[in-house]
């Protein structure tokens, strides 16, 4: 293998997804709130902890993915070493450390204790019923860690906080939903996985819903024209999701929809990120 390709397998371990998108929504979220140039060291600390749960990750399901013959994780198909991800795991997190701190102490222990709760879904949540646990904890502190780089170093507000862990929960049973047969063939059991595929929908899009709401309305200052339009969008995807959920041959554009209905609700929130400041 050419050091091109293994440099993608290094990234493809990662998650790169999940990666790209929380960090970017934490960043959209720390300018909309005026944080001005810090929100370049919001984005090094989030990008570094994101990292190293998402290396992680795959570093610890390394031989549960092998035995499940996963076919869209590098390290179960050879493509990079198991032992090289698991050492850039680790180096993540020592760079995360510092970084966070450069938040202060405030934020920085806030972003440590999201980190934590991610290090808890790789260690054992993931197979527990309480699987949406660490990712309510983490989203729901996204808010707070910006609110507490502001100059008024306080926690977000009780709408931005919910909003943030609706958002979390969805985003687990939405993230599980294409892996749920290879999760269960390596043994993986959250909760989810005992939900099943039309249960972990139906959570997904309830939780999505409620998320959706509480962001547009939860805010003092009425709803507004862009705010009413992303939920009126919203409803219809959520309308959508229901009409192909209930065809077997428009599964995956139930899935589809479902991920743009995350999109808009997590507009909402960047869209009010300036009232966090």
């Amino acid at each position: 293998m050419n050091r091109q390709s293994k440099f993608v397998a290094v990234l493809g371990s990662c998650h790169p997804e999940p990666v790209v998108a929380v960090t970017t929504i934490t960043t959209a979220l720390a300018v909309a709130a005026g944080l001005g140039a810090r929100s370049v060291v919001v984005l090094a600390a989030i990008l570094a902890g994101q990292l190293s749960i998402g290396w992680g990750n795959d570093y610890l399901d390394r031989d549960r993915d092998r035995a499940a013959l996963r076919a869209d994780k590098p390290v179960a198909q050879g493509d990079v070493p198991s032992a090289l991800v698991g050492r850039l795991s680790a180096l993540a997190l020592l760079v995360c450390i510092p970084l966070s701190l450069a938040l202060g102490w405030r934020a920085g222990a806030a972003h440590l204790v999201a980190v934590a709760a991610g290090w808890s879904y790789n260690l054992y949540a993931k197979s527990s019923v309480l699987s949406p646990l660490p990712y309510v904890v983490a989203f729901g502190l996204i808010p707070s860690i910006v609110t507490l780089v502001g100059t008024t170093h306080r926690f977000a507000p009780l709408w931005a906080t919910a909003g943030g862990a609706l958002l979390g929960a969805s985003a687990h049973f939405t993230n599980t939903l294409p892996d749920l047969a290879d999760d269960a063939r390596a043994g993986i059991r959250g909760l989810p996985h005992r939900l099943g595929r039309v249960g972990s929908l139906a959570a997904a899009v309830v939780l999505l819903a409620c998320a959706c709401l509480v962001l547009a309305l939860g805010p003092r200052g009425g709803l507004g024209l862009t705010a009413g339009v992303l939920l009126a969008l919203a409803a219809a995807t959520i309308i959508g999701i229901v009409v192909a959920a209930g065809r077997v041959d428009r599964s995956r554009d139930a899935f589809r929809l479902t991920v743009l209905t995350a999109v808009l609700a997590v507009g909402l929130l960047v869209l009010r990120g300036n009232q966090l400041a």
